[in-house]
């Protein structure tokens, strides 16, 4: 569960953010902004957010009435599924805070490591993403961080690439993609190292291709349970585009198309995430003094080597894991 509140003042921690390409860290920001097709999508995200709260309340109490969501609850904190994700949510969530990106693959990479199918694991890190993303992107429309263009050009390929992944990672069996997905994260953990050793230089023009990279992007999200910030958001701001701008833009997209990817993974998935999805809110929770603690302590670039490593080194372990299986 990442909360995002970007602080973009500013500071020396923002700066080094700017210089490597990467999102600020979270803090209160101002300058609201007015556009009528943002303030449409901004509401259209609101009654989302109303609606999926809404029908996760009734199916939860539909199917298992007063008493049997009691006992739902006592079967859920003796799970150790619901533990592990727990330990995962507050760990992606301190690295989420202190980076401002990572939170899918971090958590991705960890719930493979602890056992969970991928199609579990995307499923259950999309839909607890649903909310946080949804208040985050209406914030970043609020604070005037959208650009319409931008936003429009993201959009409609980013759905359709998340969809496309999520029936994609749904029909196939865990066992035979797992190591396909775990190449990925690590792929995505060296990608992250190499942003500390590269310049960003101002762009002279709009950004290209704009529409592969969303379609791209939204892919790899739902098939690897992240990566459509490291891969789209990245990839924007590090060819020297406005950070401010694109990581709101990018962001408020980020909503529709985990909206897209959570009820896709709600249909196709049999195993119900809601242990997961639970555990990584409760985890999250906890989390902002960590962050604080190593954005005080760390630079932005030794954050990325250690996190990087981190990603990269665990997904060696479950690539050696699903060869051994």
């Amino acid at each position: 569960m990442k909360f995002r509140d970007p602080d973009l003042e500013d500071n020396p921690i923002n700066a080094e953010h700017a210089e490597l390409g990467i999102p600020p860290v979270e803090a209160a920001v101002l300058h609201p902004g007015h556009h009528p097709i943002l303030k449409m999508a901004m509401w259209l995200a609101v009654f989302m957010l109303i609606a999926a709260a809404g029908y996760l309340g009734s199916r939860l109490f539909s199917e298992n009435g007063i008493a049997g969501s009691e006992n739902l609850i006592i079967e859920t904190l003796h799970s150790e599924v619901f533990w592990s994700a727990v330990a995962v949510g507050l760990l992606a969530q301190v690295i989420d805070g202190a980076l401002g990106m990572a939170y899918g693959i971090t958590s991705t990479t960890f719930l493979l490591a602890s056992g969970v199918s991928p199609a579990v694991a995307s499923a259950g890190v999309h839909i607890a993403e649903v909310f946080t993303t949804g208040v985050s992107g209406i914030s970043h429309v609020k604070l005037g961080n959208v650009n319409k263009k931008l936003f429009l050009r993201l959009l409609i390929p980013g759905i359709t690439g998340a969809v496309v992944g999520a029936v994609l990672l749904s029909s196939i069996d865990g066992k035979v993609i797992k190591p396909y997905i775990s190449a990925y994260l690590l792929l995505m953990g060296l990608y992250i190292i190499s942003k500390v050793f590269r310049k960003i230089k101002a762009a002279k023009q709009e950004p290209k291709h704009v529409a592969k990279l969303a379609l791209f992007g939204g892919f790899v999200d739902s098939v690897g349970g992240g990566g459509w910030g490291p891969v789209v958001t990245s990839t924007l701001v590090g060819s020297g585009h406005n950070p401010r701008e694109t990581i709101g833009t990018v962001n408020f997209a980020e909503f529709f198309l985990t909206f897209a990817s959570a009820i896709a993974f709600s249909l196709l998935v049999e195993d119900g995430p809601w242990p997961i999805v639970a555990g990584l809110v409760l985890g999250g929770l906890f989390a902002a003094p960590f962050a604080a603690y190593l954005c005080k302590k760390l630079h932005a670039r030794t954050l990325m080597v250690m996190v990087g490593v981190l990603i990269s080194v665990v997904s060696i372990f479950n690539l050696y894991k699903s060869f051994l299986a």
